[in-house]
């Protein structure tokens, strides 16, 4: 399932170091000479393609990002130390455009491939450099360069690692807002989301997961009938499935644990008929609305007996948030195993791989070269 993550960010280079306008002082020593050393220079702001972050989430909140200045020029031939460069991870996938020009800039399309976004500026040179026969006291020297500065704005197609299936108003919008960040439409009635919402799930400082709730269906949905046959192509591209079960009861005279299983079959079999390879899917079981259940473990045991039910299932309320938490650390351990197998087999596929910006220089000094001249 494919939707379309963008950030848009500043990138500032540090500023060259200034060179150096100084003269030795020794006490033997009676006519001196210039010794001032460059400048250093400036922190890149580099970006690296990481197979292991699959949002752009991150820049939506950090959109400033700026290198540090190189170090001035000292006395004593001492050069400037240059700035440390600063790295910003994003997906495997990313692609990087110039945000004033609306130019593609990068396109990080493999794990590990760098980039220079914005380049540090070159530190100045100091009046080592401008001594002659003709001016043995050069007073010269020159300033360190800007880094560069950039507004660019990186896109992403995003593929989902969960889908959230079920009936219309089964609470796939309820459940989405409130484990992840999206704010999907939220009503009383049948067919609120009508379009894909995405959302992204994030369990600690380093892992995430994303997760998208489609239209719900309806029987027919194989076939063409209300949104579904739109939507249940976007289902395939995802590692779970989770089907999302209401077992609450609409009506005081209703069966609500036959009418779920009724429903959750229904919505199984389009599954069947729209693809082998979709029925054939990791699906976890979620049962939910069980706030308006009177005996919630009750309901829980009737309903997988009554469906057949062996597989993974949860009893929650998205309304309230009971046994969600436990939903979401299971989701992500999942999807990390997943992705531990897509690194594994990539890596036997394509070995190490690293594209280099022609402007990056991992032999970097800390100044630049003396004039030789």
């Amino acid at each position: 399932m494919k939707f379309v993550d963008e950030a848009t960010i500043e990138v500032i280079a540090g500023k060259g170091g200034n060179g150096s306008h100084s003269f030795r002082r020794e006490k033997f020593i009676p006519k001196g000479g210039p010794d001032g050393g460059d400048g250093g220079k400036g922190g890149s702001v580099l970006a690296t393609a990481d197979r292991n972050i699959n949002t752009l989430i991150d820049f939506r909140y950090a959109r400033k990002h700026v290198g540090r200045n190189g170090e001035h020029g000292r006395g004593a031939d001492q050069y400037g130390a240059a700035a440390d460069d600063i790295t910003l991870r994003v997906p495997v996938g990313t692609i990087i455009f110039d945000a004033e020009t609306g130019e593609e800039l990068f396109d990080m399309t493999r794990h590990g491939q760098k980039v220079v976004l914005a380049a540090g500026g070159a530190g100045g040179l100091g009046n080592v450099h401008f001594k002659s026969s003709v001016n043995r006291a050069p007073k010269q020297w020159t300033p360190g360069k800007e880094g560069e500065q950039r507004r660019l704005r990186m896109e992403l197609k995003v593929l989902a690692d969960v889908g959230l299936l079920g009936m219309p108003n089964a609470g796939k919008s309820t459940l989405i807002s409130r484990i992840s960040n999206a704010r999907p439409k939220i009503a009383d009635y049948p067919f609120t989301t009508l379009h894909p919402n995405l959302g992204v799930v994030r369990t600690s400082e380093s892992r995430s997961f994303v997760v998208a709730d489609i239209p719900g269906l309806i029987e027919g949905a194989s076939e063409g009938a209300g949104l579904g046959h739109l939507f249940l192509r976007h289902l395939s591209r995802t590692r779970i499935l989770l089907h999302i079960v209401d077992v609450s009861s609409h009506d005081p005279d209703e069966d609500a644990v036959a009418r779920a299983v009724g429903e959750a079959r229904a919505i199984v079999e389009e599954l069947r008929l729209y693809d082998e390879t979709l029925y054939n899917k990791p699906r976890w079981l979620v049962l939910n609305k069980l706030d308006m259940v009177p005996n919630p473990e009750e309901v829980k045991k009737r309903f997988c007996k009554e469906y057949k039910w062996k597989g993974p299932v949860y009893a929650i309320s998205a309304l309230s948030g009971d046994g969600t938490q436990q939903l979401i650390w299971d989701l992500q351990d999942a999807i990390d195993a997943y992705r531990q197998e897509d690194n594994i087999a990539e890596d036997k596929a394509d070995g190490t791989y690293v594209a280099e910006d022609p402007r990056f220089d991992e032999t970097r000094s800390d100044g630049p070269a003396p004039n030789t001249d």
